[in-house]
């Protein structure tokens, strides 16, 4: 079975440290980490990851402004983002939706499924 390569962008380090341990529970998960928006874009030109897990507040670029950096070049408009965000009220859901994300997660997240619903996530993005 092929890895899944998957950026997670927070600029919280222990967060940041918590999810890439979380996410590598799953053996099929290669887990890259990035601690801002600008960081973030370096990564995603360098090791083109599958799906990017997004924080959406962060100080200078936040996770809104990744993501339309993220559309607006035709090499990483189709990467699928996942927001993660303690900002999830219906509103707020539907706002990142709409700017383009596949999914909300809610912060805080579950350890120990956090990839397991990663992977729930993008099942149902390929469905659609």
């Amino acid at each position: 079975m092929t890895a899944l390569n998957v950026l997670y962008v927070d600029d919280e380090p222990d967060i940041r440290e918590i999810a890439g341990l979380a996410l590598g529970l799953d053996p099929q998960i290669a887990a890259n980490l990035a601690g801002s928006g600008a960081e973030a874009l370096r990564l995603v030109r360098a090791a083109r990851p599958d799906v990017v897990m997004l924080d959406v507040m962060m100080p200078e670029m936040d996770g809104p402004a990744v993501l339309k950096a993220l559309r607006d070049a035709p090499e990483t408009a189709s990467i699928p983002v996942v927001f993660i965000t303690a900002r999830t009220q219906a509103h707020d859901r539907e706002r990142l939706m709409q700017l383009g994300a596949v999914a909300v997660i809610a912060k805080p997240f579950d350890p120990m499924a956090l990839a397991k619903e990663l992977r729930a996530v993008l099942a149902q993005d390929a469905a659609a």
